[in-house]
């Protein structure tokens, strides 16, 4: 098989956001691999479903190792994959804390590591962080503080990593959403949600794809976070 499609890798990838990325990858042509807890291989050769839980560095090496066997690169690698648990600070459990660390945290550590050391190897890549405007706007109502211990170490670590790799012709970046239309969301909860929002409105998994695709082709775009989130890091 030709190994001189670009290959991109997106962990979270079964639904919502993931999905959405999986697809619009596709759609620029690249090949695709995907991992999840509960993915499943479709019928399209040129995405590849491996599951297992992303915080284990078995599932992240096998990731990798697919990429490189089947497709023979990794050229962009998104980290999607993500817990938000909305609680009270003094109402997390040991569970929370370690299913957020392990999900958000860890499974970035293993897995950007393994794509890292091959996108060094080919001598070009791009990573993109999933994080949250909650890092920088916290919003009364809507307790995250779990979100913003894990996801705000995702948004810090982009300008470190882009200038520790810039020379190397790897690019770190990030896409901060607001509010998604996902399933993991009722209507009920929707609706709920917007009236936090400075647009008054609920964004959409294209938005998010649409903002992830512009950093793909931005080539002198390094270290940036993009928030799509309709004015929620503006303020409100």
């Amino acid at each position: 098989m030709s190994n001189e499609q670009k290959v991109a890798v997106i962990t979270g990838g079964s639904q919502g956001i993931g999905a959405g990325l999986v697809e619009g990858y596709r759609q620029r042509g690249y090949r695709v691999v995907a991992t999840s807890r509960s993915i499943k291989q479709g019928a399209d050769a040129d995405v590849v479903a491996i599951a297992g839980d992303i915080a284990d560095r078995g599932t992240a090496q096998r990731v990798i190792d697919e990429a490189v066997s089947r497709f023979g690169r990794v050229d962009t690698l998104v980290n999607n994959a993500g817990i938000f648990i909305a609680k009270p600070f003094t109402d997390y459990t040991a569970e929370d804390y370690a299913g957020m660390i392990g999900t958000n945290l860890t499974g970035f550590f293993h897995i950007t590591q393994l794509a890292i050391a091959q996108m060094l190897k080919q001598g070009k890549g791009h990573v993109v962080n999933i994080t949250t405007p909650f890092v920088n706007q916290a919003i009364a109502g809507i307790p995250a503080a779990l979100a913003n211990i894990t996801k705000g170490g995702l948004t810090s670590v982009v300008k470190e990593l882009a200038v520790e790799y810039a020379e190397k012709n790897i690019r770190v970046n990030a896409v901060a959403p607001g509010f998604v239309r996902t399933p993991l969301h009722s209507a009920e909860a929707l609706e709920y949600l917007k009236a936090f929002n400075p647009m008054k409105q609920i964004g959409e998994v294209s938005d998010i794809v649409d903002a992830v695709l512009y950093l793909e082709s931005a080539g002198f775009a390094t270290g940036e976070v993009l928030y799509v989130d309709g004015g929620q890091n503006a303020g409100r």
